[in-house]
């Protein structure tokens, strides 16, 4: 059995383009969510092996997702997405708890590699 993901990004594209490369590729989407409250409430349903996080979205942002999450987990491995790729923000994201960061637009073969280093 593949590895299951929960994808999150407020974009329903969005989700949908990360949804479409990690299918592809073996790995299950077990859900989705468009912001990093609803994201917390679906890890502790589901439990993913991995999550994707969108940084920039409405009522709760990816880093205070990602903070909140790695309290309920401490093993939880979570990659970042965002459009921007300003220093601070990564450094934020990697402080908070993430295990990687992807820039968008994605690239398949990015995704790919954080992915899978990820869940090494």
């Amino acid at each position: 059995m593949g590895k299951t993901i929960l994808v999150v990004d407020d974009a329903a594209f969005m989700r949908m383009m990360v949804k479409d490369i990690l299918s592809k590729n073996g790995y299950e989407v077990v859900g989705e969510a468009e912001n990093g409250a609803v994201a917390i409430e679906k890890y502790r349903d589901l439990k993913p092996d991995l999550v994707t996080m969108d940084i920039t979205m409405p009522e709760m942002d990816g880093i205070a997702a990602v903070k909140e999450i790695t309290s309920i987990d401490s093993t939880a491995k979570v990659i970042m997405c965002s459009a921007m790729g300003q220093q601070a923000m990564v450094i934020d994201a990697i402080q908070a708890g993430a295990k990687d960061f992807i820039v968008k637009p994605f690239q398949p073969e990015r995704v790919l590699e954080a992915v899978s280093k990820a869940l090494d």
